[in-house]
């Protein structure tokens, strides 16, 4: 286990502390607006959407997903024909389709600039809004009594943080309000309302909202509402009551965003005891995520057992909730990881289609399910797809991913200052200080380089700090201020700059990276490979044949061309290229920067099952008398067949 698996309560205070100190919780340029008593400040604040632009490799991402199935769901989608749904006609079904869409397509309208989907958006929040009734209801009226006789919450939870980012965005004074009445019906239902069916797990989502609604009114009956939402919800002090992946990865942070209100630190202790015990029980294996190939089970934490989708995008989205709440730069670190070694590879290279699952070992990419008991599901789940029906959800919830990692990139900081809390080429402007506008560009192709160049653009000198997360892979960071060494922890840390900036001044972090091997001691001893925050597979050659779809929107399967059934030989021997490939579109193959070389040998006995699905793990050390090779690893975001936990052999 790592240093960052090892994180006390302690550490993740002292982590916090720069942030918190004194009356500087309370020092946030104007502008921004804070958490009202009793609510306890939080680390960090949420810059609007649109704030920060992605530049170079993420701006490319953002693009595939503008021309690709997220961007124009509404051409594959019948669940998205607007006159046919009941989030615009309340007598017609609706569930979560829309909402969790909308919810990611606002934001990439938003991250991107991008005209028609900021007014695609506009006109479905204004749909969606003119279904309010006078009890404070809108939507669906099927879901007002779906459940029992109580109304099914569920489908409004992404609905609600689709129309907080609009409303964020674009100042819409109508939007408070409605959330109020919807609220206030919301705070009138009895206990069955909370604890039944999909809503129950995830109520985290629901909580964020009420405190911002709060934060706008100064409700008193909002408090009594998130009380009532916790009490009667998912129990997940110290507990996980589910075991279905999307449910974990959503509601694990329940306590600590409840702890906000309750301000017991007993509660956001618990969502770190929790997230221990899901990924020492099931993710015990390299990208980020969990064997979550429909429900986590035990006995069931191979690498080839994948992660859904849905969880992905959602896991970063927790992690990043975390990080504000907190600040605490292991959900930094466990948000790129997510972004950059299991997000990309959820999709095919031009976002035409997804998959359902994403596994850390996988060989061949079929649209057909396995016939042995090998996933808990019996559809087919790995050929990549618009999936409309056969997926449902993934294709319809993939979108937030790279748009709400933008949104969170920077972060405003309670002290009057900017921080940086995920990496990447981009560019921030937003209020420091005394309102003052300024802009902050991280010229990069981080992951795939150690350095990260900062200029600030500032109308006038002014005094504001500058927070930079030093990742916890990073034992010796460098930083310059114009050129000026400038002392910096280890990771994992926030650097914080406090001087007056003038404009033009530039910042240079430096965070060297060297290969390095984890070993998953609890899986069967095996062994990843990372390089900074990127982790390494196998190159495999991948040969893709559609099998169905258009030339649009096509089914993919994806078999394997090469060899992939090796085990490491001598675990430290790596030599790395870097300068490879095309750093604005890195998440392919064939166009990957990065490539590591290292000796191997064939396990002969490791063979795919008769479903042409890559067999479990063996223990290592696994014999092998096959001559030794010299074997070429890619980032695993850009391999779509890899091979990552690898055994070792002798």
């Amino acid at each position: 286990m790592d240093r960052r698996a090892l994180l006390t309560s302690a550490a993740a205070v002292a982590a916090v502390a720069p942030f918190l100190g004194g009356d500087a919780a309370h020092a946030a340029a104007s502008g921004y607006v804070t958490n009202r008593a009793p609510l306890r400040p939080e680390a960090f604040i949420k810059l609007a959407p649109g704030a920060t632009k992605a530049r170079g490799w993420l701006a490319t991402q953002l693009n595939h997903q503008l021309n690709g199935l997220n961007g124009r769901m509404v051409e594959v989608s019948h669940f998205l024909q607007y006159d046919r749904t009941g989030w615009i006609n309340p007598g017609l079904a609706g569930w979560e389709e829309l909402p969790y869409w909308l919810k990611g397509y606002a934001s990439l309208g938003y991250v991107t600039g991008d005209a028609h989907t900021q007014a695609q958006t506009a006109k479905w929040v204004s749909g969606i809004l003119a279904t309010q009734a006078s009890d404070g209801y809108f939507g669906p009226a099927g879901l007002r009594t779906s459940l029992n006789g109580v109304p099914d919450f569920w489908p409004h939870m992404p609905m609600l943080h689709a129309l907080r980012t609009y409303g964020e965005f674009t100042g819409d004074t109508t939007i408070v309000p409605a959330f109020t009445r919807f609220f206030q019906f919301m705070n009138a239902q009895g206990a069955s309302a909370f604890n039944q069916s999909w809503g129950a797990q995830r109520w985290a989502d629901t909580l964020e909202v009420v405190y911002w609604t709060y934060n706008r009114t100064g409700d008193g009956f909002l408090l009594d509402l998130a009380r009532k939402i916790h009490a009667n919800s998912a129990d997940y002090l110290d507990n996980l009551p589910t075991l279905h992946n999307v449910n974990l990865a959503q509601g694990f942070r329940e306590p600590a965003v409840y702890a906000v209100l309750s301000g017991n630190p007993a509660h956001r202790q618990a969502t770190y005891h929790d997230y221990d015990t899901i990924m020492r029980t099931y993710g015990q294996f390299a990208g980020g995520g969990f064997a979550g190939d429909e429900n986590a089970r035990p006995g069931f934490g191979d690498p080839r057992q994948g992660f859904e989708t849905c969880g992905i995008v959602e896991f970063m989205a927790s992690h990043e909730s975390l990080t504000r709440i907190t600040g605490d730069p292991l959900w930094g670190d466990r948000t790129e990881n997510l972004a950059f070694n299991s997000l990309p590879a959820a999709l095919d290279p031009r976002q035409q289609g997804v998959h359902y699952i994403t596994s850390a070992n996988s060989i061949a990419l079929l649209d057909r399910p396995g016939h042995a008991g090998q996933f808990q599901n019996s559809f087919a789940m790995q050929a990549y797809m618009p999936g409309i029906d056969e997926y449902r959800c993934c294709p319809h919830n993939y979108g937030m991913g790279w748009p709400y990692y933008v949104e969170e990139m920077w972060v405003a900081t309670p002290d009057g200052g900017l921080a940086a809390t995920l990496h990447g080429p981009s560019t921030v402007t937003a209020k420091v200080a005394d309102g003052t506008t300024v802009s902050i560009t991280a010229d990069t192709v981080y992951p795939f380089g150690d350095t990260i160049t900062y200029t600030v653009t500032t109308p006038k000198p002014l005094a504001f700090p500058v927070s930079l997360r030093v990742p916890g892979w990073c034992a010796s960071p460098h930083l310059t201020v114009n050129g000026a060494a400038v002392s910096v922890p280890a990771g994992p840390a926030y650097a914080r700059i406090s001087r007056t900036w003038a404009d033009g001044d530039r910042i240079v972090l430096k965070m060297p990276m060297r290969a390095r091997t984890q070993t998953w001691t609890a899986n069967h001893g095996s062994v990843s490979v990372n390089y900074g925050a990127l982790t390494f597979s196998l190159a495999i050659t991948e040969n893709w044949s559609q099998t169905g779809g258009t030339a649009a929107w096509p089914t993919s399967e994806v078999r394997p061309g090469s060899a992939w059934n090796y085990g490491l030989d001598g675990a430290t021997q790596f030599a790395v290229t870097t300068g490879l490939g095309d750093t604005n579109d890195p998440f392919t193959a064939a166009n990957a920067p990065i490539r590591i070389t290292t000796p191997a040998r064939k396990i002969p006995g490791w063979q795919p099952d008769a479903d042409t699905i890559v067999t479990t793990l063996q223990d290592s050390p696994t014999p092998s008398n096959e001559p030794v090779e010299q074997v070429t690893l890619i980032p695993m975001g850009a391999a779509r067949l890899r091979i990552t936990s690898f055994p070792t052999v002798t």
